[in-house]
């Protein structure tokens, strides 16, 4: 059946209705990063720029590094933006944008997310690198989607226990990253851990200004979490939405984060815009080798 136009939004010019993109215009190498101008400071690296563009918060840049074809995107802030970008992306690669019916043949994109986050442990420090083994969706987002089949119930189960999780939050989803980019962005510098992925950053992330928070305890709960090894090391707000979807799409996806803040101990780093250059140069190095 095609699928309706109220569905699929697309624009005059036949690009997908938020991102401003035709299929030609993308890789199957695909960055995220969240802020827009942050495409640039990825970009700036490639050997040759083929293509950009910029609609909203999302701005997109193709081009070549080392002969390998890598599209940036920054999707923004928080867990509904990646709902947007994942969805057109895959459209792009997986639906016929004329006929308006998916195509017989899937094609899988491998997202990295070059993102911002705040450790949780005492011996992850700022400045630090870490990937995201798993992550954990504090925010909801997944639930309006068929995400039994790639949860975790056995680490969901042990984590609402351990917090002694509200039932009027939404049920906790665990889902794991691509293992093919785990191994190819791994190396003994960088740390590895679950990545708790909250709808908001004063109170779903556990911090006060002038409101009280429902549970006052929850980010030591958190912290203090284990079942088998796995640990939640960090939180941020998109990691979640991408491998839930990019599982449900059949993509493939790792969250690479820059530890600019230590939550434990309240320090936030001296030179956060290098710590983010070096995680950026050491991600597209391993992209490319």
């Amino acid at each position: 059946m095609n699928i309706q136009h109220s569905e699929l939004i697309l624009n005059e010019d036949g690009s997908v209705y938020h991102l401003n993109l035709r299929p030609e215009h993308i890789s199957t190498e695909i960055i995220f990063v969240g802020d827009q101008y942050r495409v640039e400071k990825v970009s700036q690296y490639f050997d040759s720029i083929e293509f950009t563009t910029q609609k909203r918060e999302f701005k997109t840049t193709t081009g070549t590094l080392k002969g390998k074809r890598i599209t940036v995107i920054s999707t923004g802030i928080g867990p509904d933006n990646i709902d947007i970008v994942l969805n057109e992306l895959d459209a792009l690669v997986n639906i016929d944008l004329e006929t308006r019916q998916v195509k017989e043949k899937h094609t899988s994109l491998n997202i990295t997310r070059i993102g911002t986050s705040g450790s949780l442990q005492t011996d992850i420090p700022i400045d630090s690198f870490l990937l995201s083994t798993h992550a954990i969706d504090l925010n909801g987002m997944l639930h309006f989607y068929q995400v039994e089949a790639i949860s975790h119930p056995n680490i969901e189960e042990a984590f609402v226990n351990h917090t002694n999780w509200s039932e009027k939050k939404s049920y906790p989803i665990v889902i794991s990253n691509g293992k093919s980019l785990e191994e190819k962005l791994s190396s003994n510098k960088v740390f590895k851990g679950m990545t708790a992925t909250a709808g908001g950053f004063y109170g779903p992330q556990g911090r006060v200004l002038r409101l009280p928070l429902q549970d006052a305890d929850l980010n030591h709960k958190i912290d203090s979490f284990n079942h088998n090894g796995i640990r939640v090391t960090n939180l941020e707000m998109e990691t979640s939405a991408i491998y839930g979807l990019s599982k449900l799409l059949d993509h493939n996806a790792c969250s690479m984060n820059a530890i600019i803040a230590n939550r434990a101990n309240g320090t936030f780093s001296k030179n956060p815009s290098k710590v983010v250059d070096d995680l950026i140069q050491y991600t597209l190095k391993k992209l490319v080798e």
